[in-house]
């Protein structure tokens, strides 16, 4: 039975990335921004509508309907820490420039729902006052954190949670941590990676991975084998030893280097390319590439694999391990349940990927086991935080 709202105002919903490299981020927050503008009005009788924060400026055409972003000056890693992408400041200034914004915006639109992810204050703080205000202001909002299902290895997690100060205060701070995967390939609550404080907040909510949009694509006339490197700004080493790689008869390899690879490296890696592979920057749509693809070859970042563990394509995982273990320990996983297969980088050469692409195409590979459909849980899940604080009702499934 369709809950019954007591308000006809659309439900207020903020999404917070701080994006810095790669596109995950923001590609994990788009992905949630879709199933809350599916699920929510279904589900609660109310419409939704919201704002997205980030530091990209090209993601108007991928939001849902009645959604917009707040682009927040961009951010870029530079020798290990974070410096402005473009604009002529400190660090410090940059920070104080994004925290305003923050909190002028969060405030003015008074959201109902608050989705935070990965950093529980925001990158260095910038959320905080934000965060606070809206708590002490606006009592009855509901504020999210969403993890990925890998943070790090558990002494480096546990130091970025200590740096946040104490659990009890982050504890009142949040109503829910969704812990975006499935606890039988890897719990982070498990090996420490979240504080054991913060256990009654957490709900797993499975691989936000079934229900994203895919732009209808085309079989391709020429079976083809598929290499990404998720934004690209740290996958020329893949992509190099990708385009040089023997591909079998009668295949194309498509290697894509990624909108962030710098120029340079993208020019050694087409200069590279052995005949019968094609290199392109990016593609129009990821999933519905990996979904044709004979065989795919990646690094391990979150949205890549949710993606293809959506599919039956082989899929080899050459994780990087810098500056964090996140990526080897997802990949390790995985592997572990037969959902993919896993090398390092320092130990695959053009000859080895080669023997693996010619044993993968052809095959399928069954992920029945794995909870993929994170998605639908995290619109059941916001309703009934949304239905509980507003309405004092339950929701219906």
């Amino acid at each position: 039975m369709l809950h019954r709202p007591k308000s006809d105002r659309p439900w207020r919903v903020v999404l917070y990335s701080h994006d810095s490299q790669g596109l995950g981020h923001i590609r994990r927050n788009l992905a949630v921004a879709q199933s809350l503008a599916t699920h929510l009005p279904r589900l609660t009788g109310r419409a939704v509508t919201g704002l997205l924060f980030t530091g990209f400026d090209s993601i108007s055409d991928q939001l849902p309907a009645g959604f917009d972003h707040v682009s927040l000056p961009g951010l870029t890693k530079e020798s290990g820490g974070y410096a402005p992408r473009r604009v002529d400041v400190s660090m410090s200034r940059l920070l104080r420039i994004r925290s305003q914004l923050l909190a002028a915006s969060v405030g003015a639109f008074e959201p109902d729902l608050v989705i935070v992810d990965r950093h529980a204050l925001g990158l260095r703080g910038e959320l905080e006052r934000a965060l606070r205000t809206l708590r002490e202001e606006r009592p009855q909002a509901s504020i999210v954190l969403g993890l990925r299902e890998v943070l790090d290895e558990p002494a480096v997690a546990a130091q970025e949670w200590e740096r946040l100060g104490d659990p009890e205060d982050l504890a009142a701070l949040y109503d829910a941590i969704w812990l975006y995967g499935d606890p039988r390939v890897h719990d982070p609550l498990a090996t420490g990676e979240v504080p054991a404080r913060l256990k009654c907040l957490v709900a797993y909510t499975g691989y936000l991975a079934n229900g994203r949009p895919a732009r209808p694509a085309r079989r391709p006339r020429v079976p083809y084998v598929l290499t990404m490197v998720g934004g690209g700004s740290d996958g020329a080493a893949l992509c190099d030893v990708a385009v040089r790689a023997p591909v079998p008869s009668g295949y194309q390899h498509v290697v894509v280097t990624g909108p962030q690879m710098p120029a340079e490296e993208r020019r050694a890696i087409v200069a590279h390319a052995r005949p019968g592979t094609r290199v392109v920057d990016q593609v129009p749509d990821g999933l519905a590439s990996i979904s044709h693809a004979s065989a795919l070859v990646s690094m391990a970042g979150y949205n890549t694999v949710t993606e293809a563990m959506t599919t039956s394509v082989p899929h080899l995982l050459v994780p990087r391990s810098r500056p964090r273990l996140e990526q080897v320990i997802r990949a390790e996983g995985l592997a572990a349940i037969g959902a993919a297969e896993t090398i390092r980088l320092e130990q695959l050469d053009p000859g080895k990927l080669g023997e693996w692409i010619a044993r993968a195409v052809g095959r399928e590979v069954r992920r029945d086991g794995l909870d993929l459909d994170g998605l639908r849980a995290v619109g059941s899940l916001a309703a009934a935080l949304l239905v509980g604080k507003h309405d004092g009702a339950g929701v219906a499934a």
